[in-house]
């Protein structure tokens, strides 16, 4: 969550408002929280009948805002006035603000909300709000890390736990959508209300991303030694190169071979011991431990070291490119021919 957002919402439930607010950036989904805020909780129903003022930019003159924030409130402690769409309104229209800007009404909360188009700080009106107002900018989140932090942080606030992979995974597939990711992660809370992790299988049955090529099940080919369908996903990622980044898959596989790599250790208990040792699911162990025939301890650790391997030269540390595909076939050939 926004720091500047938490802090923002915390004084407008303290109910410390400030006479102007100015909401703008290109992400819609803190002006969204902040606007229904302005428009619900100020006001008691009642109130809101003679005390909240909504306009839109496209349809409104910057006076008509000006005469309408002069008005005293009706059988409430607030006026309301909000501005919708500012971006849909002419400059010149929006520099008429100015002058209540500078000596607003003291019983008017002003919103004025200016989504999707960037804003010019050097006009009058935005100066003036910088001045003697409260702006909030709602930035888009700018790069996949910034994405998986909120990814997690969103989880962990509706108690789900979500790890690198999977949060990597969520953010590859949805990308810096605020809304669209808290969609789809409210959509599996509601299906899964008793899970304290999201794994990758309920990614897959409630998200969707189940396609015959993706990353989820890349690992599993390998693992479960179809590697016909395992040389037919690396064709698919190298024609499609952004389906598959190597930092993802590394994780995806280290996830696998960890359970593997636990299994060994503890094969011998009952399945509900390993279940929780593991943390999986107990109807899921006879497959894990059916699994074990095939993969040796030595050849398990000598996946993961390959894995680690190429988990920095996929951010250029000890190699020639950074290019994930060929990494990619080279990081399967050890894993399947090399020795260490």
């Amino acid at each position: 969550m926004s720091q500047d957002f938490k802090k923002l919402m915390q004084s407008l439930q303290l109910r410390e408002f400030a006479p102007t607010y100015l909401l703008y950036g290109e992400e819609p989904y803190y002006i969204d929280q902040l606007t229904k805020f302005f428009e619900n909780e100020i006001l008691t129903p009642g109130e809101a009948d003679f005390n909240l003022k909504i306009y839109y930019g496209k349809e409104v003159a910057g006076k008509d805002i000006v005469l309408a924030c002069r008005q005293f409130p009706m059988f409430a402690e607030k006026l309301v006035v909000i501005l919708k769409d500012a971006g849909q309104m002419p400059l010149t229209e929006l520099n008429a603000l100015e002058e209540y800007i500078v000596k607003p009404s003291p019983s008017t909360v002003f919103v004025i909300e200016h989504r999707f188009k960037k804003i010019d700080g050097r006009t009058k009106i935005i100066k003036a709000i910088k001045s003697k107002g409260t702006h909030f900018q709602s930035d888009k989140l700018k790069d996949d890390k910034e994405v998986v932090a909120w990814i997690k942080q969103f989880g962990a606030g509706i108690k789900f736990k979500i790890e690198d992979p999977e949060a990597e995974l969520l953010s590859t597939y949805l990308g810096n959508d605020i809304q669209k990711i808290i969609n789809e992660l409210e959509k599996v809370r509601i299906n899964a209300p008793n899970d304290p992790v999201l794994s990758k299988e309920l990614i897959q049955k409630y998200i969707g991303i189940s396609r015959e090529y993706n990353v989820i099940q890349f690992p599993d080919t390998f693992i479960n030694r179809d590697y016909e369908k395992m040389y037919r996903m690396i064709a698919y990622f190298e024609a499609n190169p952004k389906s598959a980044p190597l930092p993802l898959l590394v994780g995806m596989f280290y996830s696998q071979l960890t359970k593997l790599y636990q299994a060994h250790f503890v094969k011998n208990l009952s399945d509900k011991e390993i279940a929780s040792a593991i943390g999986m699911p107990p109807y899921s162990v006879n497959n894990l431990l059916g699994k074990l025939k095939f993969w040796p301890l030595k050849r398990v650790e000598h996946c993961m070291l390959v894995l680690a391997k190429y988990n920095t030269k996929g951010v250029g540390i000890d190699s020639g490119t950074t290019d994930d595909v060929p990494l990619l076939k080279e990081m399967m050939a050890q894993m399947m021919f090399g020795t260490n």
